[in-house]
């Protein structure tokens, strides 16, 4: 069986540190290209990007086959241009949106860090909090033997 340290009250006083905000930490050391990757990941990872890029491509596409041949700029079935556009979005949203999930992921590895720190330091306090029972628990039992050894006599 694994000994647990077990601190008085006071140590357990000093030794506690200021519990840290990882959250604001972590927003605190982003550079300005690191939030714009996050903000590209968050709102192209939405169902409003998905819906603007849903209806773009349905105005795009039914344009190019429903309108008159004179109005027509991408021509039915090859739709050339908006391949090429779409595939440029693609190009350009593709190591934006894993810079951003990297930072995501990042972020996760801090808060999980930050959780261990916390459930450590609450385990020491709990460890100290039973100890400190117990003991008093010891006195109690005691102080009630002496008042019965009192009685009886």
């Amino acid at each position: 069986m694994k000994h647990k340290t077990i601190f008085s009250v006071e140590e357990l006083r000093h030794r506690s540190q200021k519990i840290r905000n990882i959250n604001i930490e972590h927003k605190a050391s982003l550079t300005v290209l690191d939030k714009f990757a996050l903000w590209i990941t968050e709102h192209v990872g939405s169902m409003g990007f998905f819906m603007l890029v849903f209806l773009w491509t349905l105005l795009w596409l039914g344009w190019n086959t429903l309108a008159p041949a004179r109005l027509k700029f991408d021509p039915f079935p090859a739709f050339v241009l908006w391949l090429f556009i779409s595939n440029m979005i693609q190009l350009f949203l593709m190591p934006l949106i894993m810079i951003g999930q990297n930072l995501q992921s990042k972020h996760s590895e801090l808060r999980a860090e930050a959780d261990f720190e916390i459930n450590t330091k609450a385990e020491a306090e709990i460890e100290t909090i039973l100890m400190h029972l117990e003991n008093q628990n010891e006195i109690i039992l005691k102080i009630l033997d002496r008042l019965e050894k009192n009685e009886s006599k």
